[in-house]
């Protein structure tokens, strides 16, 4: 496709999320296939018996409970101990990847600009319900590695920048500004970033790749190495209307905005039927690697409003709740 003019770039998260979207997005919460067990307590029930404030059910007493958790209501009328349950409170790790090569930099609402507004979105839910959230840019050009957790990680192949371990509300500024200074930059190595993200990453919970996903390389290796350790992945495929219906013509000379290669076409109808058969074979061969893998995968062009993806189609799909 051509590439478009030059997007105005957000300069707050305010340019990111609109009031009307926030008060909407206040009311979600990130879901998951699986129970996680956190380090620290957040707002998620997990359906592991603990000791939050919220009663769940009685067991008889054993020698060596805690007799802090005796219920001596019951003692008083049944003149038996029973040990009080209560729901255990979990938080959840919410990791958002977000593809800043310059294939991204393209399309008519821009795929880049798309991708920032879905990822403000997500992690603004995952701020509010105190999850812990972390975000990763992929790109060749290494900036800094901003990482509240001290570890000191080094910028490798594949990684652009990384904010990690957010937490609350009070954090919304911080993950806003992060998105608002990345700027897309040349190709990247997905299985060298994938590699790279599994081994740094914390906890278990659910991650999110937001991308077009058009990496040379391939995208098995890496999709495989994000699937460890216990995370739910979640695949957002995003393409621009121009690239799944394009409007070219003529003889042109293509050159390829990652790596530079060059093509010099006919721009015919059958050439442009080829064209969205190959496509449409590459995002179903890709939709059936992840239904293989327990991956959710959902296709979405960037005409589509954030609000519509985030509140319905992504609540259909188990993303959030």
């Amino acid at each position: 496709m051509q590439r478009t003019e030059r997007t105005t770039r957000p300069r707050t998260i305010d340019q990111l999320l609109d009031a009307k979207l926030i008060s909407r997005l206040s009311q979600l919460d990130v879901s998951s296939r699986k129970v996680f067990a956190g380090k620290l307590k957040g707002e998620r029930r997990s359906k592991k018996r603990g000791e939050s404030v919220e009663f769940a059910d009685h067991r008889p007493y054993v020698t060596g409970d805690d007799l802090r958790h005796v219920d001596w209501n019951i003692f008083g009328r049944l003149d038996r101990l029973f040990m009080k349950l209560f729901l255990e409170e979990e938080d959840l790790s919410l990791h958002i990847i977000v593809d800043a090569s310059e294939s991204m930099d393209c399309g008519e609402p821009n795929k880049f600009l798309f991708a920032q507004r879905l990822a403000a979105a997500l992690g603004y839910i995952g701020l509010v319900n105190l999850n812990r959230v972390s975000l990763t840019a992929l790109a060749e050009r290494a900036l800094e590695d901003i990482d509240d957790s001290n570890t000191g990680q080094d910028s490798s192949a594949g990684v652009l920048s990384a904010i990690r371990n957010l937490r609350g509300r009070r954090r919304v500024h911080d993950m806003g500004a992060w998105l608002c200074g990345l700027e897309p930059a040349g190709g990247t190595s997905f299985h060298e970033a994938a590699r790279r993200i599994a081994l740094t990453r914390q906890g278990k919970g659910v991650m999110i790749v937001i991308s077009d996903f058009f990496f040379k390389e391939g995208y098995e290796e890496g999709l495989r190495l994000l699937l460890g350790r216990g995370y739910d992945v979640f695949i957002i495929q995003t393409l621009s209307p121009q690239e799944v219906e394009p409007t070219l013509g003529g003889d042109l000379r293509l050159r390829d905005v990652e790596d530079a290669d060059v093509a010099e076409v006919t721009i015919s109808a059958a050439l442009l039927k080829r064209y969205k058969a190959t496509l449409a074979a590459y995002c179903d061969q890709l939709r059936a690697f992840c239904a293989r893998r327990e991956i959710t995968h959902v296709t979405v062009q960037t005409d589509m409003a954030i609000e519509t993806l985030v509140v319905d189609y992504l609540r259909r799909k188990g993303l959030l709740r």
